[in-house]
């Protein structure tokens, strides 16, 4: 019944502090530890509590598991065999699992699975409020907190309204211009401790986020969401106006610009307008030779 729902797109039971929905009564009572802290399997061995008992019992491995199986190239050991023929894969970028539509490989069967759905565009999971489809129920959950979260907070400055206090406290500082965290590297300010993390990568050039398909890596987990969708076809961003769709807003929002007419960048020698500054800067070769 419940591996129906998830087909069906009914999802009866909702987060009365998040708004996130399930398709069972137990997993809604399992999420909603998240809220209240309640960790109610303990390790007897360290004290350590977890929110499921699937959870404990992958941890005590750590105490417990005999780990027999070697990796030869870093010495990393592990409880089963396969496990450590799956790991392996890092060191000999062996790609077993071959798509038999465009030849891409993988190192699992599961990533090739997911894989496929680029090619028969298959969406199961479907949205019941509005009919638009998904690849994966995570993404439908997202998705339909668009329709269930109500919005109790607004913003006295411009009426927008949020979910949160601690999405509008953040909101605010846009009218307040207030900026507590600064870069120590380069001196720019950032409303959010979390924005400074993310800019001080730039310095760093760390980049932890890291695509399972092309191993390409991003300083940002929202630049990895927006550049996956190249692999799986994703188009969440849709035209009113003639139905194209595009993998990022901003992409959206520069098309759109063709149906408003409107041409936001004006060359300064000759007053002629232009939907994208690239145009413009290759329009300015004109005037420069």
């Amino acid at each position: 019944m419940a591996q129906q729902r998830v087909h069906t797109g009914e999802w009866p039971f909702t987060c009365s502090d998040c708004g996130m929905r399930f398709t069972e009564s137990s997993k809604l009572k399992v999420h909603q530890r998240v809220h209240t802290g309640e960790r109610p399997f303990t390790c007897s061995d360290c004290g350590k509590g977890f929110t499921r008992s699937s959870h404990l019992l992958l941890h005590q491995l750590v105490h417990t598991a005999e780990r027999d199986f070697t990796c030869s190239d870093c010495g990393k050991r592990f409880t089963h065999s396969s496990t450590l023929q799956r790991h392996q894969s890092v060191h000999t970028r062996e790609r077993p699992f071959t798509c038999s539509v465009c030849g891409k490989r993988f190192t699992q069967s599961f990533h090739l699975q997911r894989h496929q759905q680029v090619h028969t565009r298959e969406k199961p999971f479907t949205c019941s409020d509005c009919g638009k489809g998904f690849t994966r129920s995570s993404h439908l959950l997202r998705h339909q907190l668009v329709h269930t979260a109500e919005r109790d907070f607004t913003c006295s400055d411009c009426g927008k309204r949020f979910t949160r206090s601690s999405t509008l406290q953040r909101h605010q500082s846009v009218h307040t211009r207030e900026r507590p965290f600064t870069c120590s590297d380069c001196g720019k300010g950032f409303t959010r401790s979390s924005d400074l993390l993310t800019h001080e990568r730039v310095h760093t050039g760390e980049r932890p986020f890291t695509c399972f398909e092309c191993e390409k890596g991003f300083a940002r987990s929202s630049d990895l969401l927006s550049h996956q969708r190249v692999h799986t076809g994703e188009r969440p961003f849709t035209c009113l106006v003639c139905g194209k769709g595009f993998h990022q807003s901003s992409n959206l929002h520069r098309h759109q610009l063709v149906h408003t007419g409107v041409k936001p960048f004006t060359c300064s020698d000759c007053g002629k307008g232009f939907t994208q500054s690239s145009n413009l800067q290759r329009h300015q070769q004109v005037h420069f030779g």
